[in-house]
């Protein structure tokens, strides 16, 4: 047996002791300075999505299980529907980031110019919540198909609106991430999937701050080759979420070598938060510990 197979299956079965004390013991209690929880990866800096994560839980306790599992960091969608004092609050308690959070989604659709002025004004108001969070990321998405328009004349709206919005975000040094989606599976009618549009996008915006979410479960739906395509888009990359195909559950149960990604990903320099947009596929139990074993070593 050699020595990375022999620690990672001693990492492994201390995780598994970790997680059967259920999270018991609190946040303040030291639990985070655990190595042996399943948010104290290898290498592999990941961030858990609330939507997603923890459902059997109120909101704001998803934020405290994320910390307690030793998770460094947690996303969010629509920050208009949550309590975002409440998050901040706890976000310092329990001393997590948070990694990005939604400032503009499906509709109205960034890719009709008649959103624009809405679109700018939701862009500014998205930086002041990004600042008391400490927030250092937005998503924003392009918008489902226009009638009478041409998916060209959609992606040129998209970069207008972004080059509108690029002063407001390198005014307040916030990155907008856009997200392509994938029409085969999940969001069929949308004008942007797969990485090579978004990062024609991104070039031709040509902002510090205004850069592509790799979202890894889409474009390996839409184009597949992931290693590549970050490689030959990384000037354009800004963040990276996963989740396994099919199913959208956590890696480990689907088709991708994700270790392989990861390393990928580090080696080219991105040592940022990954964030966990998938859906557990039995239970948080398991998503954590194949999210672990999923990291490279």
């Amino acid at each position: 047996m050699n020595v990375n197979r022999r620690e990672a299956i001693l990492a492994t079965s201390a995780l598994a002791g970790s997680l059967a004390l259920g999270g018991a013991s609190s946040y303040a209690s030291g639990i985070a300075d655990d190595a042996s929880l399943p948010g104290k990866t290898p290498h592999t800096k990941f961030a858990v999505n609330l939507e997603a994560w923890f459902r059997k839980l109120k909101f704001i306790d998803r934020l405290r299980r994320s910390a307690e599992w030793g998770y460094p960091a947690v996303e969010l969608w629509d920050w208009r529907s949550k309590n975002i004092d409440e998050i901040n609050r706890v976000r310092k308690e329990c001393k997590i980031e948070i990694a990005q959070f939604t400032a503009w989604g499906f509709t109205p659709g960034l890719n009709d110019p008649n959103n624009h002025p809405a679109f700018l004004k939701a862009v500014e108001e998205a930086c002041h919540v990004a600042h008391k969070l400490e927030c250092r990321k937005m998503c924003v998405v392009a918008g489902n198909d226009q009638p009478g328009m041409t998916q060209q004349q959609m992606h040129l709206n998209v970069i207008e609106g972004l080059k509108r919005a690029a002063p407001i975000v390198e005014k307040y040094k916030v990155m907008l991430i856009l997200e392509p989606m994938n029409i085969r599976v999940d969001h069929k009618g949308h004008c942007l999937y797969g990485s090579e549009p978004g990062v024609k996008i991104c070039r031709a915006v040509n902002s510090p701050y205004v850069k592509l979410l790799f979202d890894l479960y889409h474009n390996q739906i839409t184009e597949g080759d992931l290693a590549r395509h970050v490689k030959e888009g990384f000037d354009q990359l800004g963040y990276v979420q996963v989740a396994d195909n099919p199913g959208r559950n956590e890696p480990g149960t689907g088709e991708v070598c994700y270790a392989r990604v990861y390393k990928e990903l580090y080696d080219l320099g991105y040592h940022d938060f990954v964030g966990l947009e998938c859906w557990p596929k039995e239970s948080d139990e398991s998503a954590a510990k194949r999210v672990f074993e999923s990291d490279w070593r």
